[in-house]
Parts: C-alpha cells; sequence; structure tokens
C-alpha cells in the first residue's frame, strides 16, 4: 500500500479519526473505516474511493516535481495522499475549522456526531456517524453550541440549512467548473476563499483548488524570494509576481 497513513491523516484533511494500535479507525459521513498498512476495511461500501487508489500517482508525481521545491517535499513525503472525503463533513469540518486549533475542531465534530448522528457498530467498537444535513439543520443553537462550536454556531446552522434545503447541491458542485463551484461555496454564511478550497479539493475533485492560509504565504513569500506576493479578497488577485 503505497500511502503513508500517520502523515495522511494527521495532515489537517480529516478530524474524525483516532489511531488504536497499528490501525487508524474513522468517520467519514455515513461510513467508518479500518485503515492499516496493509488493510483497509469499511463499514459501507467504499463508493467514493476515500483514499483515491485509482489515482494515476507516477503522472502526479512526475508533473508536480518540476519544481525543485516541491521535488524534495515529494521524496520526503512520498507517502503523503490527499483524501477524498463525504462532501458534507467537510463542509461542515472546515467550517468549523475557522480560527480554531486542531483539538478543538476534533472536539466540536465529536460532540456534533455524538449528539445528533447515528449510531453503529464496527469491528466490535461502537461509532457515531456524521449527521446527516437535515438532522443538523434542526438542531437548536443551544445544542449546537452545547458542542463548543462557539461564535460558529450560526455559521453551521445555516451551512447545514442550505444544503437540506437543496441551495448547496454536492452533486451539481462535483459537476461545475472550479470557479462555478467555489461561487458558491462562498454564497454560504461563514464560508471564505480557504475554507472554500479546502470543501472543493478534499471532497469535491477540484484539484486545481489550493488552500492559502498566513501560514502558507509565509512560506511562499519565503520561498520565492525576489519576487512579489499579491493577496487580497478578490479571489483573482492572488498571484506571484516579479522576475524568476
Amino acid at each position: 500500500m503505497e500511502i503513508n497513513l500517520d502523515q495522511t491523516i494527521n495532515s489537517g484533511q480529516v478530524f474524525l479519526w483516532k489511531k488504536t494500535d497499528s490501525t487508524w479507525y474513522g468517520v467519514d459521513g455515513q461510513n467508518v473505516f479500518s485503515a492499516s498498512q496493509d488493510r483497509i476495511s469499511s463499514l459501507e461500501k467504499d463508493e467514493l474511493g476515500f483514499f483515491r487508489e485509482s489515482d494515476d500517482l507516477g503522472k502526479i508525481f512526475k508533473d508536480i516535481s518540476k519544481d525543485r521545491t516541491i521535488k524534495n517535499a515529494v521524496k520526503k513525503f512520498s507517502g503523503l495522499r490527499l483524501l477524498r472525503q463525504d462532501p458534507f463533513q467537510c463542509y461542515i469540518s472546515f467550517i468549523v475549522s475557522s480560527n480554531s486549533s486542531i483539538q478543538n475542531i476534533r472536539s466540536s465534530l465529536h460532540h456534533i456526531c455524538e449528539k445528533f448522528g447515528r449510531k453503529t457498530t464496527f469491528q466490535g467498537t461502537k461509532f457515531h456517524l456524521f449527521p446527516e444535513p437535515k438532522r443538523l439543520a434542526r438542531a437548536s443553537n443551544a445544542e449546537l453550541s452545547s458542542c463548543g462550536l462557539g461564535y460558529r454556531v450560526p455559521f453551521v446552522k445555516k451551512a447545514a440549512m442550505s444544503v437540506a434545503e437543496k441551495e448547496i447541491d454536492f452533486d451539481f458542485l462535483k459537476k461545475a467548473d472550479y470557479h462555478t463551484a467555489k461561487e458558491s461555496l462562498l454564497g454560504v454564511f461563514g464560508i471564505g476563499n480557504k475554507v472554500a478550497d479546502c470543501i472543493l479539493l478534499f471532497s469535491l475533485d477540484k484539484l486545481e483548488a489550493f488552500p492559502l492560509d498566513r501560514w502558507i504565504l509565509r512560506k511562499l513569500a519565503k520561498l520565492l524570494s525576489g519576487k512579489i506576493l499579491i493577496w487580497g479578497q478578490n479571489p483573482d488577485r492572488q498571484e506571484i509576481s516579479g522576475t524568476p
């Protein structure tokens, strides 16, 4: 299996995973996975291809390794993989992630599952699945607040309602081009550029999405010494300019 599970699961893409001995267990929407270096199992059929086994890694590595910095990163983290997540769980997870720590994100999402998700048993262990949109949309502000969401309560509530009421249609977004899909997500209360790109990249197959936060921008500025990094609220004005 050409994947480093520790690197991949700890990369900030997913939050509802826990390691027991040498096996990782994770909730993905209405599915549960167990994954070790030599075997992957799931509660339901993995129709999404969560670990993206069909990706042409040889071509991907060749294409991205044209840049020296990326080439070195590929050598160091050759087992790091992009995941293909359940869209609704990913959507809510990254809204919850705004201005928060990994520990708090995990805690809030765990409480959301425990309070609103359906119970199931997988490989002798009990899990709470991620709540479906209609269930989360019906949650009261007080119930959501008890999950540790803080000021994000109205964001999560309105985001869930947008899906439950078909204002956000993940099947449509998967088929739409990147810019159309991103504009749709940016229309949701509480979603900005970075969160939208995380959702697009990690669950909607928009591989051109490139989530940017202050840490990535600082690293880019350092790596691209002699160039000017332009960043603004307009997603079309995110660029590097200057002399190579």
